[in-house]
C-alpha cells in the first residue's frame, strides 16, 4: 500500500515525484474511476478549491480533462487563455500570476512555452502549481495517465517493455514518459530518425532503435508521438510522407508482428502519418482509454495536492 500523502506540494514534473507518490495516484485515480462511471459523476472533495486554468500555449485536450476533472471534484474553476490576453502586450508571467492570485486562488494549472515556468512560479507564488506541459520538458500528467493506462491493460507496469517512438527532440511527453516508465519499472526504448533522437538520450537509460519493425518484435507497448510540427524550425526530416513511409505504424505492420502489442499515442493524432486511421481504431489501441483515464488521474493529482495545501 502507497502511502497516503504526497511527498512534494506542486506538480511540476515526474522528476520531482517518487514511486510511492507515483502509486498513491494511481490508488486515488482507480477510486476517481470508479466516480466518472457513476450516474451522478461528482464528488463534493474540493468545494471550497479554487483552481485557475493558465495556458501560456494552446491545447485543447489537456485543458478540457484538467477542466472536466475539476467540475467532477466541484472545484470552482478560473479559465484563463493569456495567448489571448495581456500577456501579448508584455505582461510578465508574476504579473499575471499575481493578478490571479489577487482573486485568491489556491491552485494553478498551467502550460508554458518555456521549461521550467512552473518551477520559477512555485518559488514566487503561495498557490500550488501543476505542470500542463512547459516547452518540450516535461507533461507530468500525460506520463501519469499513459502509465495507468498501461497498468489497466496489463496488469502491471513494472518489467514491461514500452517503445516511444517518433519525434522525441521535441516531446515534453517522452521525456516525463521515460523517468515515470522507469520509476515504475518498465524497459523504455526510443525510436525514430536519427534528426529526432536527442543526442544525450543514452544516458537517461533507455534503448535507441531507428528500426521501426526491430523496436515493434522487441515491445509490449508501442507510444506513438505526434510529429510536432509546430516545434520544428528546421527540417528535421524531408517529408511527411517519407516519414510516415519509415515510421508510421500501419495494419499490415501491426498484424505481422509475431504478438499482439498495445498502442497508444497522447493526440492529437496526425492519421495518415505516425499511425493510420485503422490502427488508431483498432481493438489493440487504447487511445480512447487514455483520454478518460486522464480525467481519473488528473482528479487524483488535484485531490492529493489539495490535502497536502491545507
Amino acid at each position: 500500500m502507497a502511502a497516503d500523502r504526497l511527498s512534494t506540494r506542486h506538480l511540476l514534473g515526474i522528476k520531482d515525484i517518487t514511486r510511492n507518490d507515483i502509486e498513491l495516484i494511481f490508488e486515488t485515480a482507480d477510486n476517481f474511476k470508479d466516480v466518472i462511471n457513476r450516474p451522478i459523476k461528482r464528488v463534493p472533495s474540493l468545494r471550497d478549491i479554487t483552481i485557475a486554468n493558465i495556458f501560456f500555449e494552446n491545447s485543447t485536450r489537456t485543458k478540457l480533462s484538467f477542466e472536466l476533472a475539476e467540475k467532477r471534484l466541484s472545484a470552482d474553476v478560473v479559465n484563463f487563455a493569456a495567448s489571448s490576453s495581456s500577456v501579448s502586450k508584455g505582461e510578465t508571467l508574476i504579473d499575471t500570476v499575481n493578478n490571479i492570485l489577487a482573486m485568491k486562488v489556491d491552485m494553478v494549472v498551467m502550460r508554458h512555452p518555456y521549461a521550467g515556468a512552473g518551477v520559477f512560479l512555485s518559488k514566487h507564488i503561495k498557490a500550488q502549481i501543476v505542470n500542463a506541459g512547459d516547452g518540450a520538458h516535461e507533461h507530468p500528467t500525460q506520463a501519469l495517465l499513459d502509465a495507468f493506462s498501461i497498468r489497466e491493460k496489463l496488469g502491471d507496469v513494472a518489467g514491461k517493455k514500452v517503445v516511444i517512438v517518433g519525434d522525441i527532440l521535441h516531446s515534453r511527453v517522452a521525456i516525463s514518459n521515460i523517468l515515470c516508465l522507469q520509476k515504475l519499472g518498465a524497459e523504455v526504448m526510443v525510436c525514430g530518425p536519427t534528426t529526432l533522437i536527442p543526442k544525450h538520450i543514452g544516458s537517461l537509460g533507455v534503448k535507441v532503435e531507428h528500426d521501426l519493425r526491430k523496436a515493434l518484435n522487441w515491445c509490449d507497448v508501442a507510444n506513438m508521438l505526434r510529429i510536432q510540427l509546430e516545434r520544428q524550425d528546421i527540417k528535421f526530416f524531408p517529408s511527411l510522407r517519407e516519414y510516415a513511409m519509415m515510421y508510421g505504424l500501419t495494419k499490415p505492420i501491426l498484424d505481422s508482428l509475431d504478438k499482439e502489442i498495445i498502442v497508444m499515442h497522447p493526440g492529437p493524432i496526425n492519421r495518415g502519418v505516425e499511425i493510420t486511421s485503422d490502427v488508431a481504431d483498432s481493438k489493440q489501441s487504447i487511445i480512447l482509454e487514455q483520454v478518460e483515464n486522464g480525467v481519473a488521474v488528473r482528479m487524483a493529482v488535484l485531490y492529493l495536492l489539495a490535502a497536502q495545501g491545507h
